[in-house]
């Protein structure tokens, strides 16, 4: 979730570069000119800026990703871990009732007499 965050925190940080970079710009106290040249400059480091949030924004997919498969793994692992000890435990009582079925029924059958 972090992870997520700090992408979030980045691309926001870069875009609020280059709206602040261009309000200063458009504020600052020079000439047409130079201003355009300013904002040409600008305008060609946006491919880059974009290339380099689309990059972050891959790498935090990626590590989110394999967050997801890694905690899916884990979930499975335990859902696995606990059928196993469900079928165990029903192995085990099935056990148990019919030993004590086993044992009801041969203490209710008629004992032959001892003769003496």
């Amino acid at each position: 979730m972090s992870n997520n965050r700090s992408g979030v925190f980045i691309g926001g940080m870069m875009l609020g570069a280059t709206i602040g970079a261009l309000t200063g710009l458009l504020i600052a106290p020079r000439t047409g000119r130079e201003t355009r040249k300013l904002l040409k400059k600008s305008a060609d480091a946006i491919p880059e800026l974009a290339e380099d949030l689309s990059t972050s924004v891959q790498i935090q997919a990626d590590r989110l990703s394999a967050n997801a498969l890694r905690n899916w793994d884990e979930t499975l692992d335990r859902l696995k871990e606990a059928i196993a000890a469900g079928i165990d435990a029903s192995q085990r009582e099935s056990q148990v009732l019919h030993q004590q079925t086993t044992e009801e029924d041969s203490d209710s059958l008629p004992q032959p007499l001892e003769r003496s």
